[in-house]
């Protein structure tokens, strides 16, 4: 039916209307009235890989209602004017610097590798990894001078050439032949054992399939973690703050716990050296004018051993509590 109405238009003389695409001409914008993607919020999310699943999860605490129909990359945030586009997370750098998304979710090696001029709003605390040149193991404790003039093999070309660029310019008083950077995308480690790189610059967060191939790390060149980040130029800088309010809630709140517990007003000095809080403790007094209750955000990792100690000077009834998010 589509195919028929498109012939009948073509034989009136009449174009077919087209759908707005972005500057990039990457991916066609979810609207065709351009003033409603101005009124709404372009989010660009990771469609898969590494960051997606966690990204998910910041979008459920960020309080984004959505459905995202099978094998559609554009959903429409319900309870705010946000639209989400789901994209290959090598290209979100570059889409949020041109303007075409205003705010989204990437790795800090895509925005060296791309060079976008983007804001960054906050680290996410996921994702980390190393972004590393890795040689056979042999040779893992070579000065790095020695690859100046190497052949490399590389998924960051850019990034790459940077850093070799002053060790080629000091090799031999710059004489000496630069270094052969080679992109190749995906998977990397096997082209040393082909005999096409002398060594890879790639990312290594376990270093499994590092190890695997036979490989080390000889130098990092940068260490790298999923960010937020925000087109300079956003007419949306208010929905932005608001978002990033909300997710940085929910780091808080994966990162601390509620611990309550009642304790003798003599002990109390002593108890709140123990759970300061961020600002301080809430004291409550009891019916029992001798005893206080205390409420304290504690860090998780600490919550144990400050259960311990607390026990020690005498509290009783300690309750902690997870928190779904949290504004401290």
């Amino acid at each position: 039916a589509a195919a028929a109405a498109r012939a009948r238009l073509a034989a009136n003389g009449v174009a077919e209307p087209a759908l707005p695409i972005s500057p990039s001409a990457s991916f066609i914008l979810p609207s065709a009235n351009p003033s409603a993607n101005a009124e709404r919020l372009m989010f660009g999310v990771p469609k898969k890989g590494r960051l997606n699943e966690r990204c998910l999860k910041f979008l459920e605490a960020a309080g984004l209602d959505y459905h995202r129909p099978d094998r559609v990359d554009v959903a429409q945030v319900t309870n705010l004017p946000i639209t989400l586009v789901f994209l290959p997370a090598a290209d979100i750098a570059q889409y949020v610097g041109e303007g075409d998304v205003d705010l989204g979710i990437t790795g800090e090696d895509i925005i060296a590798e791309t060079g976008a001029r983007v804001n960054l709003e906050m680290k996410l605390g996921f994702g980390k990894c190393k972004l590393a040149v890795q040689v056979p193991k042999a040779h893992k404790d070579a000065p790095i001078g020695q690859y100046a003039g190497a052949r490399v093999v590389t998924s960051f070309p850019n990034i790459t050439h940077k850093f070799f660029a002053p060790l080629d310019a000091a090799a031999a008083d710059g004489v000496g032949r630069p270094t052969q950077v080679k992109y190749v995308s995906g998977s990397v480690e096997s082209a040393i054992q082909l005999g096409l790189a002398d060594a890879v610059v790639d990312l290594v967060e376990t270093g499994t399939t590092m190890h695997a191939a036979g490989l080390d790390i000889l130098t990092t060149i940068m260490e790298t973690e999923a960010t937020l980040i925000s087109n300079p130029h956003t007419r949306h800088p208010l929905l932005v703050a608001k978002i990033k309010a909300r997710i940085q809630g929910y780091l808080d709140s994966i990162k601390y716990e509620m611990i309550s517990y009642n304790v003798e007003r003599a002990r109390l000095p002593e108890a709140v050296k123990v759970t300061p809080g961020k600002k301080s403790p809430t004291v409550t007094p009891l019916d029992d004018g001798l005893w206080v209750a205390v409420s304290a955000l504690v860090h998780k990792k600490k919550t144990a051993d400050i259960i311990d100690q607390l026990v020690a000077i005498g509290a009783t009834d300690i309750l902690v509590f997870t928190m779904r998010n949290c504004r401290v």
